[in-house]
């Protein structure tokens, strides 16, 4: 059973139980006033009756046009003393078959305190009919004879009939009504439902995005559409986070394998080098002038087997996020350094170094300067040996930025963006001797990202490239 239909049939049941109540509290409320109203009536004509007779002349007896004139309407027997009937009076007497009622051969007995005294009141069908019943009141006259009253109850009878067919009929027009008006009501209630059904059908992973309708409004059907929305909300972000968190287990394994080949093969060239000079030195043994050379051979390639292992280790610490240094570290005078070191190293080459005031960040001062050294190695490998450089450290409000430029060829778009990869060579015809593995880029992006900064390589106009780190500035709470 639809809900709809449900709602339906409750409304409709406990509308029936509604009227069905109604209807005997208001037939059992005019059927008790009908009887008082009867009631009354019978004790008006039993004190209309004892009036005339107490009002009669000494050894007088009451006539029958006396008795009908104090209880119209009624029928009237008076007995005497031995119950034997005496006078009677028929009150309907417009009726054309005229009803007595049934008296029992015995009458109840009389009792009670009332102002009419002892008195006895029941109820029983009529003698022609027995679809009728009389409301028979029994009472004493004051002078030793027995009255007995009796009212028809046709008429209440009546009454109370019409008013039960009045109340089935209506009862029966007002569910009919009723059901009409409450399907189109419980439809356009569930309205809303309906619209939430439909945009609830469109939903999928693939769609999380849409929300359902109604959720502005302030009812029932309003906080259910708020509470899905929300629901939607935290589900697409759930599936959002696990989608990037697949792409990005997807790009960490394809680095992982890469970066194992690439370390393999880096690794291999100098292990066969050293290892063929190892040979070399064995096969030719202790003779003149040979030694020399095989072993500063062997020196020089363990050197460079040891700087690229250093250069692994020191990759492994920052991505597994070990902690560095944190210490306030002058990155003007860092670069200072950096630059005499550069020129030192290659004297003809042009440098400029420009430093913006004061500039201090918080950090580890070795891998700082680690990322300088690096930036001037790759501008002395990667650009011709008179084109000139430049250093330049300056701030913002919240930042460092240190900048190495150069005048070199640059680099084209998809080197670019690959730049800060490991074991990546812009130019793959390079000598591992002039052109390094391919880790010094790779290395400043770990640490100024372990520094919680950024590094980004743009292209100059004119040509040659710039690199900008941008650190955390240190403040007085840092």
């Amino acid at each position: 059973m639809s809900l709809r239909l449900r709602l339906l049939v409750a409304s409709l049941v406990l509308l029936v139980l509604g009227l069905t109540t109604a209807g005997l509290v208001s037939y059992r409320s005019l059927s008790s006033f009908l009887r008082s109203r009867t009631d009354a009536q019978l004790e008006a004509a039993v004190t209309n009756v004892r009036r005339v007779i107490a009002g009669l002349p000494a050894g007088a007896a009451i006539t029958r046009q006396d008795l009908g004139a104090a209880a119209p309407g009624v029928w009237v027997q008076l007995r005497s003393d031995a119950q034997a009937p005496t006078l009677e009076v028929q009150g309907y007497a417009w009726i054309a078959k005229p009803l007595t009622p049934k008296l029992p051969d015995v009458l109840p007995a009389m009792q009670g305190t009332g102002y009419l005294g002892p008195t006895s009141t029941f109820e029983t069908p009529a003698r022609e009919t027995g679809d009728t019943d009389f409301r028979v009141i029994v009472a004493t006259t004051g002078t030793g004879q027995t009255l007995v009253v009796g009212a028809s109850m046709q008429e209440t009878d009546t009454t109370l009939r019409r008013l039960v067919m009045v109340e089935v009929f209506a009862g029966a027009a007002i569910l009919v009504g009723a059901a009409l008006i409450g399907m189109w009501l419980v439809t356009l209630g569930l309205r809303p439902l309906a619209r939430m059904e439909a945009a609830a059908e469109t939903i999928a992973e693939e769609n999380l995005a849409g929300r359902l309708p109604g959720d502005q409004a302030k009812t029932e059907v309003g906080r259910f559409a708020r509470v899905l929305n929300t629901m939607l909300s935290r589900l697409e972000a759930a599936f959002a986070e696990r989608r990037a968190s697949e792409a990005q287990l997807r790009r960490s394994e394809e680095r992982l394998r890469r970066f194992v080949g690439d370390a393999s093969h880096e690794l291999r060239t100098p292990v066969a080098a050293v290892r063929a000079h190892a040979e070399l030195y064995q096969r030719r043994g202790d003779r003149a002038g040979d030694a020399a050379p095989v072993m500063a051979k062997i020196e020089q390639e363990a050197t460079r087997l040891t700087r690229l292992v250093d250069d692994l280790l020191l990759l492994a610490r920052l991505d597994e996020g070990s902690p560095i240094s944190a210490e306030p570290v002058d990155v003007g005078s860092l670069a200072a350094d950096a630059v005499d070191a550069a020129r030192l190293l290659d004297p003809d080459r042009p440098v400029d170094l420009r430093i913006d005031g004061s500039v201090e960040v918080r950090g580890d001062r070795d891998r700082l300067r680690q990322v300088l050294d690096n930036l001037l190695t790759n501008v002395r490998v990667h650009t011709p040996p008179r084109a000139d450089a430049s250093v330049s450290v300056a701030r913002t409000a919240t930042e460092a930025i240190i900048e190495v430029a150069d005048r070199g060829p640059g680099l084209a778009d998809d080197a670019q963006s690959r730049i800060f990869e490991r074991f990546f060579r812009a130019d793959p015809s390079r000598t591992r001797e002039s052109g390094g593995a391919g880790l010094g880029l790779s290395i400043v992006a770990a640490i100024v990202s372990a520094h919680g900064g950024t590094v980004i390589a743009t292209r100059r106009d004119g040509g040659g490239m710039t690199f900008s780190a941008h650190l955390p500035l240190l403040t007085e709470t840092s």
